[in-house]
């Protein structure tokens, strides 16, 4: 029998279903409208089972530990039978995605080596204002913006209608619906004044830039491929509904709009446009740190422009689902990206504990530009 390739925990943080297991019992013929999809879509339970089951099949030693909040749970992983890796899926904390981040942090402590993004990363692309001034400051194209803390706006604020509000620290779609796009000032500020109601702020305002919406999946490192790109084509929207991916349409199975809209892998387009879309994914992987595997959200202009919009360092792995639409259009299998992603994860595994430190060794030697700091004698004084 083959050598297993180590033992994984597939880690997450989940306390309920979302109400998705309740889907199992409705009718599609009540909802008004020709469902697109199966109205039963997977739990969050279904889904990390499903990657288990996968790396199972792959050979690798596998248990899945769901925190439940409690970070005594997070604690026992690190210290009692401790894994070769963590596959983290972990997107929030006691109800705070500002966590997300610590929990990566706390395996870096503890010297596990786990799947996806560091803390930095994951911090960095959680706000979505810092992100876009990053990838402006790297020359990756992303729509001209304002972060805004207050219901006020100046009449000269530089940007052009239409515009899209959303709020600048949530993900998965969170806040955006059919009135997410205005085209005037008054609408402006009525959206803006919801947003911060609803979310807080800050809210970012950008230009919305009229054209297709892609999905860019990148796998590997050093450097990473990106993926055929995803096209979700919004030709069958319902009237009054903008060229956008809404949370109705992303997460509600019970809406019309989430069966109106259709993706298509890959997304047709020219030698030119794909070397456009290439340059501006990779550099804007690099500039906020991503590693094993992202998705990042793209608007293409009429012109045939790319402009990335987020970037996602630990998108959903979901089968059939965006990342993995696109990663199966070049002939990876669902077990198989999980073990590549797995793989790439154990790359970064060290010695642990690290061996004491031996107090008779020769110390490092802290080198400067003219040689080893501390090894020349300071100038003398200038005398009047």
């Amino acid at each position: 029998m083959a050598k297993s390739p180590g033992s994984v925990v597939v880690l997450f943080n989940a306390l309920s279903e979302e109400g998705y297991d309740e889907l199992k019992h409705v009718d599609p013929t009540t909802l008004g409208f020709e469902p697109e999809y199966d109205i039963a879509v997977s739990t969050v339970s279904e889904e990390y089972q499903a990657i288990v089951t996968a790396l199972r099949g792959e050979g690798w030693k596998v248990r899945s530990v769901n925190l439940k909040d409690d970070l005594k749970v997070l604690e026992r992983v690190v210290k009692r039978n401790r894994p070769d890796v963590v596959f983290n899926l972990v997107e929030s904390f006691r109800d705070e995605p500002e966590f997300e981040s610590a929990i990566p942090a706390f395996l870096d402590l503890y010297g596990v080596p786990y799947t996806g993004a560091t803390p930095l990363s994951l911090s960095i692309c959680r706000r979505k204002g810092l992100t876009k001034r990053i990838l402006q400051s790297h020359g990756v194209p992303t729509p001209k913006f304002l972060s805004l803390w207050e219901p006020k706006v100046s009449l000269r604020h530089g940007l052009k209608y239409p515009l899209i509000v959303k709020p600048a620290r949530e993900d998965a779609s969170a806040g955006l619906d059919a009135g997410s796009v205005v085209a005037d000032r008054p609408a402006l500020l009525v959206r803006l004044e919801h947003m911060l109601h609803e979310f807080g702020g800050p809210v970012l305002v950008e230009e919305f830039i009229e054209g297709r919406e892609l999905h860019v999946a990148m796998l590997g490192n050093d450097p990473p491929e990106m993926l055929p790109p995803l096209e979700y084509d919004f030709s069958e929207l319902p009237e009054g509904e903008p060229a956008i991916i809404s949370y109705a349409a992303k997460w509600n199975p019970l809406a019309e709009v989430f069966h109106r809209v259709i993706t298509r892998c890959p997304a047709p387009m020219s030698r030119t446009l794909q070397r456009r879309l290439a340059k501006a994914c990779l550099g804007a992987w690099h500039a906020v740190g991503c590693r094993d595997y992202a998705r990042l959200d793209v608007r293409v202009s009429k012109k045939d422009e790319p402009y990335v919009l987020e970037i996602n360092p630990t998108p959903d792995l979901t089968e059939g689902v965006s990342f993995m639409e696109s990663a199966e259009e070049v002939g990876l299998t669902f077990p198989g990206t999980m073990a590549r992603i797995l793989e790439m994860a154990m790359e970064r595994k060290t010695v642990w504990p690290p061996p004491p430190l031996d107090a008779n060794a020769p110390k490092p030697v802290e080198m400067g530009p003219m040689g080893p700091l501390g090894s020349l004698t300071p100038p003398a004084p200038e005398l009047d």
